[in-house]
């Protein structure tokens, strides 16, 4: 195994980590609004969003073990995962915007369109993401130089998260006129533009410093009985699932709960009285000062709060993510992100004892959720770094993108099955969009889905941990065994 200097620049980390906000525009829309775009925008009924969303994601999910195949055994001047970024930019760009066009279809051809784009959609996700995330594995082989590219990379990931959570639903009425077919497609064209110069910025400022002894031989064969008896690599693909799961969960839910649990008219005095409205008024204003009429902010207060409240809690994870690596630093990853991921899962219980009036205690509980799942939020990719790393001080062979593939599968198998149980849950508790009022069994179902259920998920994700054995002891062992190793090697 050779390697350069462990050093990464500040720019290098700023650059890597765009590629993260460029694929987050795309991915946090997936998980928080395509069960939405589905059944709201599209008209595609939610138990069939919901198979959509399943077999979609999951074809994409088993496709990683094969991209993470295709990535290892790539070899170019750019190295083995650059490339890789730079091949798919465009595509994943195109094929975004064609999976949130809304083409005149029949019932069947809107089916088979929303299938189709959505396979486009996650595969080539996989063959942009997969690569991106095995790079994180071989710019340094520092694990403390780790967790500082973790944390720029999950600021931005953040960023892209508060643009699409706290901005996205405006976006749409404001470019689409309040029209959200339209709207959708003018957004995610935004999104898929910028990501696109994003993914190149990526490519050109990074630099593939470990790279694989040049005697090095694997089979296929090889690299999968590797994986099958890492026992670290198997515990992150199953708390990965959980995690995304989750998210998309909770994530997809949310929406929900604003437009049909919560009080329109305490979330309208909320907003009032906290100030926000005079501070839209004021932008509101501002724009049309300028001149640009058409994007002044939706006055209905669900969009508002559901803007709000996704917006606090993404800026209260980039708080968490800051004391994230300092807290990793002295007690270890493993057991900063199990307590993390507790704590998280003691606030989404809170959701289900609050009453559609209590909106000061629905978002002071974001806050505080927030905060405890963004200490987290670094920390899963460097783990799976860290994965790698014991693979090869265990193996003495290194195989960076099929362990990284555990991460990559483990998300889209997360997405698909929490996106699915959104629309699953929605139909099995009667939830119609054209009714004005849901029916209190669905309003029952769409509570269950932002507390019990989101935190049962990650309660099993913390259960795992407990068999996870690279403490802090043992990530300083392998670092240190790696590095005389890769010395020996220059």
């Amino acid at each position: 195994m050779k390697t350069t200097s462990s050093k990464v620049t500040v720019l290098e980390k700023i650059g890597y980590s765009l590629g993260d906000l460029a694929a987050n525009l795309i991915f946090q829309t997936l998980m928080t609004f395509l069960a939405f775009f589905y059944t709201d925008v599209y008209k595609i009924p939610p138990g069939t969003a919901s198979a959509i969303i399943f077999t979609g994601g999951m074809i994409g999910a088993f496709f990683n073990p094969v991209m993470g195949i295709i990535a290892d055994r790539t070899n170019t001047r750019w190295g083995k995962f650059r490339p890789w970024i730079l091949w798919t930019a465009l595509p994943f760009g195109i094929i975004a915007i064609l999976a949130f066009s809304t083409p005149d279809f029949s019932p069947g051809g809107k089916i088979a369109y929303a299938l189709i784009t959505y396979i486009l959609l996650v595969i080539t996700y996989s063959a942009n993401n997969l690569p991106y995330a095995s790079l994180s594995g071989v710019l340094t082989g520092d694990m403390a130089e780790r967790n500082s590219i973790s944390s720029y990379r999950f600021v931005a990931v953040m960023i892209a998260q508060f643009i699409v959570q706290g901005l996205l639903l405006p976006l749409v009425l404001i470019l689409g006129d309040g029209d959200k077919t339209k709207g959708f497609e003018h957004t995610i064209g935004i999104f898929a533009v910028t990501g696109v110069i994003f993914f190149l910025i990526t490519f050109l400022t990074t630099r593939e410093r470990i790279l694989p002894n040049p005697e090095q031989k694997t089979s296929v064969k090889d690299d999968l009985r590797d994986l099958i008896r890492n026992r670290p690599w198997i515990i992150m693909l199953i708390l990965t699932i959980f995690v995304f799961i989750t998210l998309s969960l909770k994530g997809g839910m949310y929406v929900y709960y604003f437009e049909n649990y919560l009080s329109a008219k305490h979330l309208a005095d909320f907003l009032q009285n906290i100030g926000f409205n005079d501070f839209i008024n004021g932008l509101n204003n501002l724009l049309i000062g300028m001149g640009l009429h058409g994007f002044t902010w939706p006055k209905d207060a669900p969009t508002s709060g559901f803007s709000l409240f996704n917006g606090g809690g993404i800026i209260m994870m980039i708080v968490g993510i800051a004391f994230s690596k300092k807290l990793a630093d002295k007690f270890g990853k493993r057991d900063v992100f199990g307590a993390s991921l507790f704590l998280s899962a003691v606030c989404l219980l809170l959701f289900l004892f609050y009453s559609p009036q209590s909106i000061a205690l629905v978002f002071g509980t974001q806050l505080a959720h927030g905060f405890f799942y963004g200490i987290s939020t670094p920390l899963l990719w460097a783990m799976i770094a860290d994965v790698a790393d014991y693979s090869e001080w265990k193996n003495k062979r290194r195989a960076t993108a099929i362990v990284f593939s555990a991460m990559i599968f483990g998300l889209k198998a997360g997405l698909s099955i929490g996106g699915a149980l959104v629309a699953g849950i929605l139909a099995v508790y009667g939830y119609d969009p054209q009714l004005p009022i849901q029916s209190p069994g669905t309003i029952t179902g769409i509570k269950l889905s932002v507390s019990v259920f989101p935190a049962l998920t990650f309660c099993i994700g913390v259960a795992f941990l407990f068999l996870y054995e690279i403490d802090k002891k043992k990530e300083l062992q392998i670092q240190k065994d790696l590095m005389l190793r890769r010395k020996e090697n220059l």
